[in-house]
């Protein structure tokens, strides 16, 4: 705040950042995500990765949420630009986070409220694979989210 240089320091048993000057801690906060699985039939709509990480992996549409936005609204938008489909968004799976992994993943449900999906400018395909024959996915909450997905879908 007062334009000093800012030093570590352990506060509380965490390392932070601090101004000696004036004594502000800078507090890094997470950065939110949105993962949506949708569902057809007995399908997941899965898009092939053209971003780091893990282009060309199958993976979730997914994305970050912007500063402002809604949760859900944010989830409707990542999954029209990465596949142009139009979609209801349902329950909440869960919130997935790791020690020292920024990223905090909010998870949902969602039908497709419009026809066939296409490749937006983020992914170099879509499609459906049943769930039961679903690719390797590669990120590691992806094996915990289907578990939780397939617990709610019992239920």
């Amino acid at each position: 705040m007062c334009g000093d240089s800012l030093e570590n320091c352990n506060i509380d048993g965490t390392n932070r950042r601090r101004c000696p000057g004036c004594g502000k801690i800078v507090f890094i906060d997470p950065k939110l995500a949105v993962v949506v699985l949708i569902e057809k039939h007995d399908s997941l709509l899965l898009v092939k990765r053209d971003i780091k990480p893990h282009v060309g992996r199958w993976s979730f549409p997914s994305g970050f949420v912007d500063r402002g936005e809604k949760v859900e609204d944010a989830a409707v938008r990542e999954v029209w630009e990465e596949t142009g489909l139009d979609v209801q968004i349902g329950p909440l799976i869960g919130l997935y986070s790791h020690a020292e992994n920024p990223v905090v993943l909010a998870v949902y449900i969602a039908i497709s409220k419009s026809s066939e999906p296409i490749a937006g400018p983020e992914t170099q395909a879509v499609c459906w694979f049943p769930t039961n024959k679903l690719p390797s996915l590669p990120f590691d909450h992806d094996a915990r989210i289907l578990a939780d997905w397939r617990s709610i879908k019992a239920t």
